[in-house]
């Protein structure tokens, strides 16, 4: 750096340290506390419960998120063709992320209901069901996709919306050169569309999987992590440790291991777009 700019580069580091003192003290006195209060790390390793925990938030986090991607990239596309009334269409897509979790997820327990469920009526009526009672929330396979297609439901809208944002910044010229070459869509996909949209793809999805990763309201409205414990996630394991059983020390212990697996999580995606890219 210049030595011209370097009073400059004080300065603003000037006016960034109030915000990154108050930012250290909300992130770093609470990580404290939590490292502090840690007691029986031994017990991980006989903890039955939490490598099941673990699968199940790795597998929710995986499906939901490869769904939102591939969905999301779709109705990104759709939305940045012109068409009438797209500004209307553009809206309605928004209203399944705007709305509360909790207020999503019991309309979702309603959907999914054994006796009057709508989704069991639905499948009956088009004779793809033997009856309209299904008990979608009360097997473990079923559970686990219900839980998934609420998540997919509320939160594909914020991925297109990201996908929408990076496909805007992509110049309209390249579409036209490849046109005058004889490159048909798919052809302009794939090299173009694509490759320019990889970065914003990456952000997208490490921040949806961090979301994922941690969710916690939309599962203990939906199955409460039933049954038997088959869409309990790492959270809602936290969250019983603490405040179920009174285990404050090992739920602290949980919360490390949780901050753990996000950092890996997190560390091994950005990785593997950084190499892709």
């Amino acid at each position: 750096m210049p030595a011209t700019n370097r009073p400059c580069a004080a300065v603003n580091w000037l006016y960034v340290a109030p915000a990154l003192l108050l930012m250290g003290l909300v992130n770093l006195v609470p990580i404290g506390q939590t490292v502090w209060l840690s007691r029986g790390f031994g017990q991980i390793a006989k903890d039955a419960r939490l490598w099941l925990v673990l699968k199940n938030t790795f597998a929710f986090t995986g499906a939901a998120v490869c769904l939102e991607l591939m969905l999301g990239l779709g109705i990104a596309l759709l939305l940045s063709r012109p068409f009438h009334g797209r500004g209307f269409v553009r809206a309605a897509v928004l209203i399944p992320w705007a709305l509360p979790t909790a207020v999503m997820a019991m309309a979702w327990r309603w959907i999914f209901n054994a006796e009057y469920g709508v989704l069991g009526d639905l499948l009956y009526k088009a004779h793809l069901a033997a009856s309209p009672k299904i008990a979608w929330l009360a097997s473990p396979g079923s559970a686990f996709w219900a839980c998934v297609l609420a998540d997919v439901w509320k939160t594909t809208p914020f991925m297109a919306i990201l996908l929408m944002s990076g496909l805007a910044a992509i110049p309209k010229e390249l579409y036209e050169a490849a046109g005058m070459d004889g490159a048909g869509p798919l052809r302009q996909f794939i090299i173009i569309t694509w490759p320019l949209l990889k970065p914003t793809i990456a952000v997208a999805v490490v921040f949806r999987a961090i979301q994922s990763f941690g969710i916690f309201d939309l599962i203990w409205v939906l199955t409460g992590g039933g049954p038997g414990g088959s869409t309990q996630t790492i959270a809602l394991y936290v969250y019983d440790m603490v405040f179920r059983y009174q285990e404050l020390g090992y739920g602290c212990v949980l919360t490390m291991v949780m901050g753990a697996s996000l950092l890996a999580m997190a560390g091994a995606l950005f990785s593997l777009t950084r190499t892709e890219a």
